[in-house]
C-alpha cells in the first residue's frame, strides 16, 4: 500500500483487495496484505483494515468457505494430496484464525476506537460462528457455541495489566442475550481460574475488571418467556441447558464463588457487600453458601463487617441459616446494643427480628433466661471483639430490650415486652414491615395517638456502650 497515504487511501486499496479475494479463489493470498494492515501503526488504518476484515471473513463464514472441523497442520495439508478446494479451506481457515489472535491483541491497543471496532468484530464472528459452525455436531440437535472465540474475548476483557473498565461497558449490550450471559458466567469463572493458578499476588486490575463484569450479569428473577440467543440457531431446543433459569443459577454462582473464594483487596469486599443483598443473593441457587464469604467479610472490621452484618441478616431472615449458636448471639447481642441509641422506626423492626432469632435458635434463649447473678456486675459483652466466638455474647444477657420495655414509644415498648412470652409461638413476619421504610413505619404508628414523648428512664452501666453510638446509624442505614 506505499505510495497510498493517509485512511482514506489505506481504506480504498484494501477494499479493492477485499473484492479480488471474494470474487477469486486465485487472488488468495491477497489476505495477507489485508492482514499487514491490522500490524499498522496508524489507528485508523488499523479501524479500516478492521472493518474489511469483518466484512472478509463474515462473507466466508456464510458461503461456508473455512475448514469446518478439527483444523489440521496448513503443512500437512498444502503438501499432501487433498483437493483444491479443501486445500482452500483450510489455508483460509488458518488466515481466520490469525485475523482473531491479533484481534484479541487489539483489545489492548492504546486507542479505544480500536478496542472498540476490534471487539465489535469480535462478537460478530462469534454469531457468525454461532450460526455456521466450523466444528461438527455430535449428533442432531447438538449445542454448538463458538467457545474458543469467546474465550479469547474474555481474555481480553479480563486483563490482568490495565482497567478495562471502558470498553467492559461496551461489551455490557450483549449480556442481555441468554446465550452470551450464559457463556460469560462460563469463562468468567475459568478466568479467575487461570488468573489466580500459581500466581503469589494477584494485580489489582484484573480484581477491579472481574468485578465490573460480574457485576453486570443480571438473571430474570423467574422461568418463562422465550430465550432471546444473540446467535441465530436454525432449531432452537429447550433441552439446551443455556435455555434454562436453573442453569444459570448454577453458572451464576459458581463464578461469584470462584470469585469470592480468593483474599480480595479490602476496597472489593466493600464494592461486593454493597450489592450482595439485592444483586447477588437472590440470583443463586444456594443463597446460604454465601455464609463463608460474609462470616469472613465480617471478621476483617470496621465498616466490612457492619456491610456483611447486612448479608447474614437476609441468610438468616429469608433463608433460614444454621449458624452456630455463638454467632448467633453475638448478632443478636449487636443488634441489641445498637438499639439503645437507634431511632424507633428503626427499632420497630429490629426488636421482632431479635426475637425471632432466639426462636430459631433454642441454645441462645440462655440470653433471657439467665439467673440474676449479684456477682455480674459488668456485662462480659465485649463490643470491640472483631471475633464473634471471643465476645463472650453467649455469656451475656439482652438487658438491653428490658431496658426498652420502658421507651416512651408504646409500639417500641410493646415489642420489647414480647421477649417475657413464651418464645415457642409462631414467629412474628416481619415482611409487611421490610416492605416500607423506617420513617413509613414510624408515620403509620403515629396514627395510633402516640403521647407526648418523655425521656427515656434507663442509663446503662457505665462503659457497656463503647464505640457501639458511633457505629448505630451506619448500621441502621444499611436495613
Amino acid at each position: 500500500m506505499e505510495g497510498h497515504r493517509g485512511a482514506g487511501g489505506a481504506g480504498r486499496v484494501l477494499g479493492r483487495l477485499l473484492e479480488a479475494v471474494l470474487g477469486s479463489r486465485g487472488e488468495a493470498n491477497a489476505v495477507f496484505d489485508i492482514l499487514a494492515a491490522l500490524q499498522s501503526e496508524d489507528p485508523e488504518e488499523i479501524q479500516e483494515a478492521v472493518r474489511i476484515c469483518s466484512r472478509l471473513f463474515g462473507a466466508l463464514l456464510e458461503r461456508g468457505d473455512l475448514f469446518v472441523g478439527r483444523l489440521p497442520s496448513e503443512e500437512a495439508v498444502m503438501t499432501g494430496s487433498q483437493g483444491a478446494t479443501r486445500k482452500y479451506k483450510v489455508w483460509m481457515r488458518h488466515r481466520y484464525r490469525s485475523c482473531c489472535n491479533r484481534l484479541g491483541e487489539l483489545l489492548a491497543h492504546p486507542s479505544f476506537q480500536v478496542k472498540e471496532v476490534a471487539l465489535g468484530t469480535l462478537m460478530k464472528f462469534v454469531q457468525l460462528e454461532g450460526s455456521h459452525p466450523l466444528e461438527k455436531p455430535k449428533w442432531e440437535g447438538n449445542y454448538l457455541f463458538p467457545r474458543e472465540l469467546f474465550k479469547l474475548v474474555m481474555e481480553g476483557l479480563l486483563s490482568v495489566e490495565e482497567d478495562r473498565a471502558l470498553l467492559l461497558s461496551q461489551f455490557q449490550e450483549y449480556l442481555e442475550y441468554d446465550d452470551v450471559r450464559y457463556h460469560t458466567m462460563q469463562e468468567a469463572t475459568g478466568a479467575v481460574a487461570r488468573a489466580t493458578d500459581g500466581r503469589a499476588e494477584v494485580p489489582l486490575a484484573f480484581w477491579n475488571n472481574a468485578f465490573t463484569l460480574l457485576s453486570a450479569v443480571s438473571l430474570p428473577c423467574r422461568e418463562g418467556g422465550t430465550p432471546s440467543y444473540y446467535v441465530k440457531y436454525a432449531e432452537p431446543s429447550d433441552k439446551w441447558k443455556v435455555a434454562h433459569l436453573k442453569e444459570h443459577r448454577k453458572a451464576f454462582q459458581l463464578m461469584w464463588l470462584s470469585f469470592l473464594k480468593h483474599k480480595l483487596p479490602v476496597s472489593l469486599y466493600k464494592k461486593v457487600l454493597v450489592i450482595m443483598r439485592d444483586s447477588i443473593l437472590p440470583h443463586l441457587a444456594q443463597p446460604t453458601l454465601m455464609m463463608d464469604f460474609l462470616t469472613s467479610a465480617y471478621d476483617i472490621g470496621g465498616a466490612i463487617s457492619l456491610l456483611a452484618l447486612n448479608g447474614l441478616f437476609v441468610l438468616i431472615h429469608q433463608h433460614n441459616l444454621h449458624l452456630p449458636a455463638y454467632l448467633v448471639a453475638a448478632f443478636a447481642k449487636r443488634l441489641s446494643r445498637l438499639a439503645l441509641t437507634a431511632p424507633p422506626e428503626a427499632l420497630l423492626m429490629v426488636l421482632p427480628f431479635i426475637c425471632n432469632l432466639l426462636r430459631r435458635h433454642p441454645a441462645c434463649r440462655v440470653l433471657i433466661h439467665r439467673p440474676q447473678d449479684p456477682e455480674l456486675d459488668m456485662d462480659p459483652y465485649d463490643p470491640g471483639e472483631q471475633d464473634p466466638a471471643r465476645s463472650h455474647a453467649l455469656e451475656s444477657s439482652l438487658w438491653e430490650l428490658q431496658a426498652l420495655q420502658k421507651h416512651y414509644h408504646p409500639e417500641v415498648s410493646k415489642a420489647a415486652s414480647v421477649i417475657n412470652q413464651v418464645l415457642c409461638v409462631p414467629e412474628t413476619s416481619i415482611a409487611p414491615l421490610l416492605e416500607l421504610t423506617p420513617y413509613e413505619v414510624f408515620e403509620r404508628d403515629l396514627k395510633k395517638k402516640v403521647p407526648e414523648p418523655v425521656p427515656l428512664e434507663f442509663i446503662p452501666p457505665a462503659g457497656l456502650l463503647g464505640r457501639q453510638e458511633d457505629l448505630c446509624a451506619q448500621y441502621f442505614s444499611l436495613s
